[in-house]
């Protein structure tokens, strides 16, 4: 028989254990969270990074093939000095998806805003974080509702978080149109080729559009922002919605604003589309603009702790 002085004991050391284990697994978290921020503002996707050089290979416009091969020497630098690639280091998003069995959930979110400060610091992420009202930069790409987090909740117990630096080039020729119902996709193609024309060469081309269709105003440009995380050489699996992209893709190219906006055959190196039901009298397209310094990076979190890194190498 346990006496009560064995049971206090046998508690206080569960509770030890438990206590490591949080700070454990949120420090995992943290950590993670810092590298994925090192890992999008440094090196760009593979995906991106070769459309970026099969676009300098086809290019036809000398002034554009020069401007793409400014971009592929910078992109390289950033690699080789594990420093930024564009000086906007942009809002700071993750995208979360939370095992239901996984621990310690409620610790995300603290985890997140630390690595957000610590990578502004360490990487360094020029801040970009300013008060409504105040008008004040807080210093550390902090704030109300900054950095900001997409959760979802999936089976399993594993944690895979995506960081996303949006720019502020590429967040501004964004556009959320209420398209009539009747006009159907003809409308919508004319929408995304007059947000792209609008747009020129403010969002630093050759861009990667995200669009979404359907749903109501905020979910039609919540999923056009989550469709720029799909890579651009995977094509949406609905084969109506991959023709689609590739007419706008099409489309768009055609335009010949080229890279940076001073004319050529690469305006955008992709478009990723995707698509909610609607409402019957209601009909929202809307367009996320991504610059060709398209940073993405996710990892997998799993129970045990260790890291599986899903966009980039990590040595």
């Amino acid at each position: 028989m346990i006496d009560a002085k064995a049971i206090r004991v046998i508690v206080f050391n569960c509770y030890l254990l438990y206590g490591r284990g949080v700070l454990v697994i949120k420090n995992i978290i943290e950590n993670v969270a810092v590298e994925l921020l090192r890992q999008a503002v440094t090196k760009l996707p593979p995906d991106v990074k070769e459309a970026l050089q099969r676009a300098h290979r086809e290019e036809e416009s000398e002034v554009g093939k020069t401007q793409l091969e400014a971009i592929l020497n910078n992109v390289e630098l950033a690699e080789k000095t594990s420093t930024p690639m564009c000086q906007d280091t942009g809002v700071i998003i993750f995208y979360v998806k939370a095992g239901a069995q996984a621990k310690d959930l409620d610790k995300i979110k603290e985890a997140i805003i630390n690595a957000t400060r610590r990578a502004t610091k360490e990487v360094p992420l020029r801040p970009n974080s300013v008060g409504i009202f105040t008008r004040k930069n807080t210093g550390d790409n902090t704030g109300r509702y900054i950095p900001y987090i997409n959760w979802d909740v999936i089976s399993g117990d594993t944690i895979e978080l995506t960081a996303f630096p949006k720019g502020g080039g590429s967040e501004n020729i964004c556009q959320l149109g209420m398209i009539r119902p009747g006009d159907g996709l003809n409308g919508l193609k004319k929408f995304v080729v007059d947000t792209m024309l609008k747009a020129g060469g403010k969002a630093c081309p050759p861009n990667i559009l995200g669009v979404g269709v359907g749903g109501g105003a905020d979910i039609a440009m919540k999923i056009a922002k989550a469709a720029l995380l799909r890579p651009i050489n995977q094509p949406n699996p609905d084969p109506k919605v991959a023709k689609l992209e590739k007419e706008l893709y099409e489309a768009l190219n055609m335009t010949g604003i080229g890279p940076m906006g001073l004319g050529g055959k690469f305006t955008v190196l992709g478009v990723n589309v995707d698509y909610a039901n609607r409402h019957p009298a209601s009909y929202p397209v809307a367009v996320a603009g991504q610059c060709w310094a398209a940073r993405r990076a996710s990892a997998r979190i799993h129970l045990d702790g260790t890291v599986e890194y899903l966009t980039h190498k990590v040595r």
